[in-house]
């Protein structure tokens, strides 16, 4: 039991004491870079599925 205790004990002192946060700014644009990046990247695979779509499309047409 004591071993466990001193874990818990020993994380939260690092979690408390010796570990470096963040400021709330760079949370915040850090927050910012990652929706817009998973904007970016939606749009560009959404551009993707269509030209597929269309190329099947167009495929399908061709060969009916």
């Amino acid at each position: 039991m004591s071993k466990i205790k001193g874990y818990l004990q020993s994380s939260y002192e690092e979690f408390a004491q010796k570990a470096t946060w963040p400021t709330l700014s760079d949370l915040q644009k850090s927050t910012v870079l990652v929706i817009v990046a998973s904007v970016i990247f939606a749009l560009a695979i959404f551009v993707m599925d269509q030209a597929i779509v269309n190329v099947l499309e167009f495929l399908r047409t061709f060969f009916n």
